[in-house]
């Protein structure tokens, strides 16, 4: 892998090869074949073949391999990751069957590979499929893309993230989609002074980027809104809760922000309200699943819990969402399926900018993606997300919607606000990775 010859069949290919040739002479970056030159003047290097994709639309097109290293069989967001898994199948596919992007399709097939949420296992994968793939289609967890990301930067390896740390906005090879965890946490805070007059609020969070950067978007929102804070960090595993919450019932705050996978929330808010509390839960993005509601925590987590999320789910009316149900057909809905998809549009915005500037090569790739300045996510994100060029404060997404359980809702959540950024996070100045500020 990492050799390019040109698309298309017979004499096209031919006539392509020459050039190809006639270039490579030419040019020092193609000693060894490292750096080729297609038909129409693309460059390609790692990731990037004449020969058609593995499930081709159009054979006559080479192919594009985008890497997934995905939380699939045994970690704590395994339920979220396989949906996030399949919906970027098929947003690919979509694009495939649109045309592809340039005299090229795009396989996210091939390279898949399961991270069990473990930073060891997922440099493993990537390792592994490094000296394949053009870039990454998905990286999910923020531990487990923190061990891979030195040698990403190092090797110009762009990847869409499953995850939603503040860091990633200072990070040239990521391109991450809505609010980071730490606005999330601002949002929330503003959310439920207004809904539920919170005046004090406690963090319950896993350690490392994700947990961490949601809980110090909490405290850096409560100190701008004058709410006490106090945070507790605490493991995955439904039966590693205790501490959290014994912290919880002994502290008794307005409002608990939990960032853990879904099994550890539905423990806390099952136990503590079972033990009298009878404060106010709003877990962030990754920590709803909707099989909670078939859980025993399932009348706590109706009566107490709220949802913020970094976009409208499933069943919203936007033509993102229409393409994105129409994608999967008739399957259960899930916003793992939401998140997959619109993860996927800066992919295909920067392949499609690297094309046309001609340099798919993975520093063509990279250099589309410092280029972008808006992504068309097709009413799922508001225009002008996407603009990685603006830099991280000016360039970040701040809206954040807020949902409730409901049984009878397509992917069990009802909205209770809609896409808003509160006035929190729209001061706050992102000027370094929030969790470095808990």
């Amino acid at each position: 892998m990492g050799r390019n010859r040109p698309s298309g069949s017979g004499p096209r290919r031919i006539a392509a090869a020459t050039v190809a040739l006639l270039l490579c002479a030419a040019l020092a970056a193609c000693r060894g074949g490292d750096t080729e030159t297609d038909a129409s003047g693309v460059k390609t290097d790692v990731g990037v073949t004449a020969e058609p994709c593995p499930e081709a639309v159009d054979r006559n097109k080479g192919c594009i391999y985008l890497g997934i290293i995905s939380d699939l069989t045994e970690g704590p967001f395994r339920a979220l990751a396989v949906p996030i898994t399949d919906a970027q199948k098929a947003f690919w596919k979509r694009v495939n069957t649109a045309g592809g992007i340039g005299d090229y399709e795009v396989d996210v097939t091939r390279w898949i590979r399961d991270n069990k949420y473990n930073p060891q296992t997922h440099n493993q994968a990537y390792q592994e499929m490094k000296p394949n793939v053009l870039a990454l289609a998905q990286t999910l967890g923020s531990p487990t893309t923190a061990a891979i990301l030195a040698d990403m930067k190092a090797s110009s390896v762009v990847a869409a993230p499953a995850a939603w740390t503040s860091a990633y906005a200072f990070e040239d090879v990521i391109v991450e989609s809505g609010a980071n965890y730490c606005l999330e946490s601002m949002n929330a805070l503003d959310y439920a002074r207004e809904a539920h007059g919170v005046k004090s609020v406690l963090a319950v969070h896993l350690a490392g980027d994700y947990g961490d950067d949601a809980a110090a978007g909490a405290k850096l929102g409560a100190q701008s809104l004058g709410m006490t804070f106090s945070a507790v960090k605490t493991d995955s595993g439904a039966d590693k809760q205790a501490g959290a919450i014994q912290a919880i019932l002994s502290g008794r705050p307005d409002l608990v922000i939990l960032t853990m996978g879904p099994a550890d929330a539905a423990a806390i808010v099952g136990q503590a309200a079972a033990r009298g509390f009878t404060g106010r839960f709003i877990g962030t993005s990754p920590t709803w699943n909707p099989a909670l509601l078939a859980s025993a925590a399932a009348p706590a987590l109706l009566a107490r819990y709220e949802q913020t999320a970094p976009w409208d789910s499933w069943g919203t009316d936007t033509p993102g969402h229409q393409a994105l149900r129409q994608a999967l057909g008739q399957i259960t809905p899930n916003d793992g399926y939401t998140s997959g998809w619109v993860w996927s549009y800066p992919m295909k915005a920067a392949l499609t900018k690297a094309v046309a500037d001609g340099d798919l090569t993975r520093a063509g790739l990279l250099a589309a993606v410092k280029s972008l300045t808006s992504v068309d996510y097709e009413g799922m994100l508001p225009a002008g997300a996407g603009n990685y060029a603006a830099g991280p404060n000016d360039g970040a997404v701040r809206v954040t919607a807020v949902y409730r359980p409901d049984r009878a809702a397509p992917t069990g959540v009802s909205q209770v606000r809609p896409l808003t950024a509160g006035p929190t996070a729209q001061a706050y100045a992102l000027d370094g990775p929030c969790y470095e500020k808990l």
